[in-house]
């Protein structure tokens, strides 16, 4: 059953809700998911509302630079991002959602180092 999240970076300035049915976390093995530690939960446009301008936001891309990394210019926390195998998807990094039990999530392992 969808609920309605909300969510942050470290220092406030970045802030989004999604409404999802937050029944699994996929955790991947690619080159920035593991430094980033993230706990990714993906959710449809209609589904993610941020409320923080997008221009206020420092953006990364890499290799095949279709992957976007949005993550805050001022505490450097990545909150969320476009993955490069679901570009109209957002992908939105668990961990920065508030009051929510991680341990209670079930994680699904991807391959991300994999892909070409």
């Amino acid at each position: 059953m969808k609920q309605t999240y909300r969510g942050s970076c470290h220092c406030g300035r970045v802030r989004f809700e999604i409404d999802t049915d937050l029944d699994h976390v996929r955790v991947c093995d690619c080159s920035m998911c593991r430094r980033r530690g993230a706990l990714n939960h993906r959710v449809k446009p209609e589904d993610f509302r941020l409320l923080t301008p997008l221009e206020e936001l420092a953006v990364y891309t890499f290799h095949t630079h279709t992957a976007k990394d949005y993550f805050c210019p001022v505490c450097g926390i990545q909150p969320f991002r476009r993955p490069r195998t679901a570009p109209e998807l957002w992908t939105v990094n668990i961990r920065c959602i508030e009051n929510i039990d991680l341990d209670a999530i079930p994680v699904e392992r991807v391959n991300g180092s994999k892909l070409p």
